[in-house]
């Protein structure tokens, strides 16, 4: 394979001549680079990346990380960041944390030491005192979950807004009776969609029962069929579930099934995020849409923009209830 003195030598021209081509580098005459090009071209001359990336300070790598790459939400918004990086000729690199602090330390080690330009983090149980800490000197966005010391910039939704919207939506068709699916309250999505259910509830004079929130560890299907089996086991039944992720709502629809009821005829059921299985279900599943693929375009290109030290301000994207079978009677 032939190396950048040889181009040099056929061209008739400096090696450094040949590096500001490669370059694009205006000080070179028209003329000059049609040969330098020419030379290229008939030698298949192939520039290192990793040299130019080196001599340049930047790795054109940028992190994506993920606390599990099994939650179907973040695969939309995956190929988003990963169509816009490579739009801007950068590549990503997945990082599944399973909110693993050692795997955290590793990724963030490889932005230390300019092995990547930046992060993108969809993690929300991600140490955010050592993102903020990195996000000092690096290029840090979050997306989806995000800080609420708004210290890195974030790309996410309204949480609470859409939540409320989603509660209004099953009292407006005559549910009085409506129970949570929460996960945990540490993450901050987690509050904010409780917060929007609580609005609806008492904007209707709605009780709020403790016994119709249920908290659960996960967002796996297991984790809604769970919840759903001690919610049926109440003496009084809720006559709607407001689950906040389609993972949670479709393992409740299941046991739904497997108790013998039906959605919405005997208890309706509201989900959250729209991935692409929420209308394969039987019912299929009302719920919130994210802008995920949106989303991730716009965390890629809030990145770029901060590597090029361009000062970021957050962005709250628009969210849609899209009413489907689990709530039409």
């Amino acid at each position: 394979m032939a190396n950048i003195q040889e181009v040099a030598q056929k061209a008739g021209v400096s090696v450094a001549t040949v590096s500001r081509v490669l370059n694009n580098n205006s000080t070179v005459s028209p003329s000059t680079r049609l040969k330098v090009e020419n030379a290229i071209k008939e030698l298949n001359y192939e520039p290192s990346m990793l040299g130019r990336n080196l001599r340049n300070s930047e790795s054109r790598l940028l992190l994506v990380l993920i606390p599990s790459i099994s939650n179907p939400f973040y695969t939309e918004i995956i190929n988003g960041i990963q169509n816009t990086a490579i739009a801007h000729h950068y590549n990503i690199l997945l990082c599944e944390t399973n909110s693993n602090p050692e795997r955290e330390d590793i990724y963030f080690n490889m932005v230390k030491n300019k092995l990547a330009d930046g992060v993108i983090s969809m993690d929300p149980t991600v140490n955010m005192q050592k993102l903020i800490e990195l996000a000092e000197n690096h290029s840090i966005i979050l997306c989806s979950e995000y800080d609420e010391s708004n210290v890195i910039p974030y790309v996410s939704i309204d949480n609470e807004l859409a939540a409320y919207h989603a509660v209004k939506h099953l009292i407006k068709i005559g549910n009085e009776k409506i129970a949570l699916i929460n996960s945990d309250e540490k993450f901050l999505y987690a509050r904010q969609r409780r917060s929007g259910y609580e609005r609806a509830l008492a904007e209707f004079n709605l009780p709020l029962r403790k016994e119709w929130i249920y908290n659960t560890t996960q967002l796996d299907f297991q984790d809604g069929v769970q919840a759903m089996r001690m919610l049926l086991k109440l003496k009084e039944k809720p006559s709607a579930i407001f689950a906040v992720s389609d993972t949670l709502a479709i393992g409740a629809l299941k046991e739904m099934n497997a108790s013998g009821l039906k959605a919405p005829d005997d208890i309706a059921v509201v989900g959250f995020d729209n991935i692409s299985f929420s209308n394969m279900t039987n019912p299929t599943l009302t719920t919130v849409a994210q802008p995920m693929y949106k989303m991730g375009c716009t965390a890629a290109t809030m990145l770029i923009n901060s590597i090029h030290e361009n000062k970021m301000e957050s962005i709250l994207l628009d969210h849609e209830l899209i009413i489907r079978e689990s709530t039409m009677g």
